[in-house]
């Protein structure tokens, strides 16, 4: 089973991935027509998905959950860890936005409240 490189294309990595949905489904010893039945999408809709034909990202849910297989999401998009230093610096609040790093010096790097001479 080949690896997803950072350097493949969104074609070859949405092929991979189709047939790594096949494999599943053959590896269950499953027809695509049960398979495309208990995901409730059409046997078209997943062979295109077998097919790395762009299938939508609720498809490849739909199919994974039909295979028993919803956990390979986790592994796929874990849950983003927060360093203790990012806690800390936050004050213990989870960061919400993206901030802009500003340059020493300049008038925005100053509390919003400081006198200005």
């Amino acid at each position: 089973m080949p690896h997803i490189l950072s350097t493949a294309t969104t074609d070859e990595i949405l092929r991979e991935l189709g047939q790594r949905l096949q494999r599943y489904r053959l590896q269950q010893n499953r027809t695509a027509v049960d398979v495309a039945r208990d995901a409730g999408i059409g046997l078209r809709t997943l062979e295109r998905a077998e097919a790395g034909e762009r299938p939508t990202l609720a498809t490849f849910i739909q199919i994974l959950r039909a295979l028993g297989r919803l956990d390979a999401f986790e592994a796929f998009l874990p849950a983003p860890l927060v360093s203790p230093l990012q806690l800390a610096e936050l004050s213990g609040q989870e960061r919400r936005r993206a901030g802009t790093p500003r340059k020493r010096g300049s008038p925005r790097s100053e509390p919003r409240n400081a006198q200005r001479p």
